[in-house]
């Protein structure tokens, strides 16, 4: 496969004020045969000098399904009036579910990640989703990513391992997983059949 030249974000613009709270991180090719391999991250959190956590959003989770994991958590009513789909969303702590969600719902324990989306790790949204009400859009995620202080941007833009994509809600909540990779790659104008195991800085 061809090489393509990739625009990264600019080492002198990811200072101390730049958050990436809220975008996406495309796997590249460096990725592939990992854990990571064409996956689609979104993070919750980022500072340069916090690190940064994010929820991996186009694995899906075959089991639990949703029910089952009501009656593990023992939330009525199961079957549950309204049902959302699950995630594996990352290596760490992967027995520990967080829910993203639309912000027009908040709850215990929730935190309003930008003005459309928010993160819950409590059950009573849970409990809303499954008696019928809840947030318009969410998606539960078992475990999540992790990245040190500088661990992620020395990803971006010394190893090529990430792109940054913005944020859609069809990207975000969108039932067909399999297809979320390609489509954010697309957002920006790149054809996964033109990338190589090696990216580019413009």
């Amino acid at each position: 496969m061809a090489f393509v030249n990739i625009t990264q974000p600019d080492p002198a613009v990811m200072d101390n004020s730049l958050s990436l709270a809220g975008m996406l991180l495309v796997a590249t090719p460096m990725l592939g045969g990992t854990l990571f391999g064409q996956s689609l991250i979104y993070l919750c959190s980022h500072t340069p000098d916090g690190g940064a956590m994010g929820l991996v959003i186009n694995k899906r989770l075959p089991r639990p399904d949703f029910d089952d994991l009501l009656e593990q958590l023992q939330i009525e009513p199961v079957p549950p009036m309204r049902r959302i789909g699950l995630c594996a969303g990352g290596p760490v702590e992967e027995g520990h579910g967080l829910v993203l969600h639309s912000a027009d719902w908040s709850g215990q324990d929730s935190m309003r990640i930008t003005d459309n989306v928010a993160l819950t790790s409590s059950m009573d949204v849970l409990q809303d989703i499954a008696s019928g009400g809840g947030p318009r859009d969410a998606l539960l995620a078992m475990g999540h990513a992790g990245w040190s202080a500088g661990q992620l941007e020395q990803e971006i833009l010394q190893h090529d391992a990430w792109l940054v994509v913005p944020a859609t809600r069809e990207l975000i909540f969108g039932m067909d997983h399999t297809v979320k990779w390609r489509r954010a790659l697309a957002s920006i104008n790149i054809d996964p059949a033109r990338m190589s195991g090696q990216t580019g800085h413009a």
